[in-house]
């Protein structure tokens, strides 16, 4: 049977067995005259007629015939005016999309039981389905609040729901504002109107009401998370001190702290973001998200001891999810620099979701173990359809840089791009390649090839931009491309590092330092701690130099950009 039919069906049976005088619960989808009996408003008995009418109504909708069983229900609910059938009506006629006779239903059941917070809700719905004009559900509105008695604040939170399907926004906030004048002592009624304020696109005005709603309900919890997540996008610290305040009085928030948790790792500060979700993880040890949270922070952190610690716990708690978790665990094993127990994991995935990225990843680990000819055949056997196969000649190039064999790279990317001109990973893959084989030239010209197609690519604009700054040209230009690409993504560590470069070539040391230590402490990289260096030894602070450098050593042994600086200026 048709799963409607069997909805139908089922409260049909109820409502012959109350009809028939048999003994059942009360049913929530049928009208419940406890006999056949049963008088009922309007009529002195149930009629004949009415028994028959009512079950033509069920039987009709059991057979899928909704149509029939909407029209007798409507002449049932007329003549009868008994609100728990003018109820069932507006039911079957919303299941049956009947959405006049809905309305007309939903309207007789507000008329019969006003105190109904139910019918309301359910005429509100139809009211907006149907698009009723605005001022009719600005009346329903303001008289549902009129009637809500201790409920008014719950309703007056519920107002923003009632109004989703108006899609002129700026209306809508109109009518929230009007029905919400005579309630202003509570902060209810402003923190519906910072809602609808921002529906309607004005995050001051929202903010506005959400102050004024904390005047009247100091340090309520929505009102305070709303205001933060308000904030976050242009004063993002001052929005993590409100989180971190009210996180501090309320420790046992958890949504507050949940809220502050991912504020934090969105704004990169992912320690502290990192405590957060181990407190969290305090009241619920085996919390799926949480622990994978945690878990993402620490190996971003390069604590590798708790990252493995949690993804074992992740295992446990989410047995569906262990291919994830091989693929996250080989990282850490790589990340420790034991690539033989990465490639371990990596070949332990299966072949789900993660089977292609694990491939590349053991690709790369058995690059680092010095077997390049593995890594070229792991990737030269991925299967794929064209778009797949494209990232498998970029990472067989990449593995090819990565141990020095440059012109190599160069060529099989160039044998790619013969056939796809336009490949913006090709464009650009080779762009970097051309550079390292001192042919700046082919660099730009693939570069601005790229931002033709799409001025806002922003790893072009840095890479353009760096490869000036680096070599010392075209100093301007190259601050000009960067600062574009850092506005296009204000968080990037290698764009920040970039700025810094540019900084330094332009003699501006302060300013340099500035954005490499942002960058350095958003990533652990050992060029950028190259660069910091470096920039520390021009003004003079060597020891500090030094000590960047030593850290960064003993985390990339293996980096030649760091061993190049350190040699240049430690003797």
């Amino acid at each position: 049977m048709h799963p409607m039919r069997k909805c139908l069906a089922q409260a049909g049976l109820i409502s012959v067995l109350f009809l028939a005088g048999g003994a059942a619960a009360e049913s929530p989808q049928a009208p419940d005259p406890a006999t056949a009996g049963a008088a009922l408003p309007g009529e002195t008995s149930l009629s004949a007629q009415s028994l028959y009418q009512f079950l033509l109504a069920e039987i009709a909708g059991a057979r899928g015939r909704l149509d029939v069983s909407v029209q007798a229900y409507m002449e049932l609910a007329r003549r009868t005016r008994d609100a728990r059938i003018a109820k069932r009506a507006a039911e079957v006629a919303l299941f049956a999309r009947d959405m006049g006779a809905a309305t007309e239903a939903a309207r007789l059941w507000n008329t019969l039981e006003p105190d109904s917070e139910e019918a309301q809700r359910v005429l509100s719905g139809v009211l907006m389905r149907t698009g009723a004009r605005i001022e009719e559900l600005e009346a329903h509105l303001a008289k549902a609040l009129a009637g809500a008695g201790e409920r008014l604040p719950q309703h007056i939170l519920g107002l923003n729901g009632a109004m989703v399907r108006v899609d002129d926004k700026a209306a809508a906030r109109a009518v929230i504002d009007r029905v919400t004048e005579p309630y202003l002592e509570l902060g209810e009624a402003y923190f519906a109107r910072a809602h609808a304020a921002f529906n309607a696109n004005d995050s001051a005005g929202a903010l506005s009401n959400l102050d004024k709603a904390l005047e009247r309900r100091p340090d309520w919890e929505p009102a305070v998370l709303m205001k933060a997540q308000l904030m976050q996008h242009d004063q993002p610290e001052q929005a993590l001190q409100i989180l971190r305040d009210f996180t501090a009085k309320h420790p046992d928030s958890r949504q507050s702290r949940l809220v502050l948790a991912r504020a934090l790792a969105a704004g990169n500060q992912f320690k502290e973001a990192r405590d957060h979700f181990d407190a969290l993880l305090e009241g619920a040890p085996d919390d799926a998200e949480i622990l994978n949270s945690s878990a993402l922070l620490s190996m971003q952190i390069e604590d590798w001891d708790a990252a493995e610690r949690r993804l074992h716990e992740l295992m446990r708690a989410s047995p569906d999810n262990e291919d994830r978790v091989r693929l996250l665990l080989g990282q850490v094993a790589a990340g420790r620099g034991n690539d033989r127990l990465a490639e371990q994991y990596y070949r332990a995935v299966g072949n789900g979701d993660e089977f292609l990225q694990a491939r590349f990843l053991l690709a790369q680990a058995q690059a680092r173990l010095g077997e390049v000819d593995k890594a070229r055949e792991t990737l030269q056997g991925i299967q794929g359809d064209e778009a797949v196969l494209r990232r498998a000649r970029v990472a067989e190039a990449q593995v090819l840089r990565d141990v020095g064999r440059i012109q190599e790279a160069y060529d099989l990317l160039e044998h790619e791009l013969s056939s796809r001109k336009d490949d913006p990973d090709l464009l650009y893959e080779t762009a970097l390649l051309a550079e390292r084989l001192g042919r700046p030239d082919v660099m730009e010209g693939r570069l601005r090839t790229l931002l033709d197609a799409n001025p806002d690519n922003a790893h072009a604009l840095n890479a353009l931009g760096y490869s000036f700054a680096d070599r010392g040209v075209r100093l301007e230009e190259a601050y000009e491309l960067i600062k574009r690409a850092n506005e296009i993504r204000p968080e990037d560590p290698f764009i920040l590092d970039s700025l810094g470069w540019v900084f330094f070539k332009k003699g501006e040391h302060g300013r340099a330092l500035e954005f490499l230590q942002r960058a350095y402490g958003q990533r652990n990289d050992p060029e950028i701690a190259a660069h910091m260096g470096e920039v520390l030894w021009a003004m003079e602070r060597h020891d500090e130099a030094r000590q960047v450098w030593s850290e960064a050593k003993e985390r990339h042994p293996d980096s030649a950009e760091l061993k190049a600086v350190i040699e240049r200026f430690v003797r």
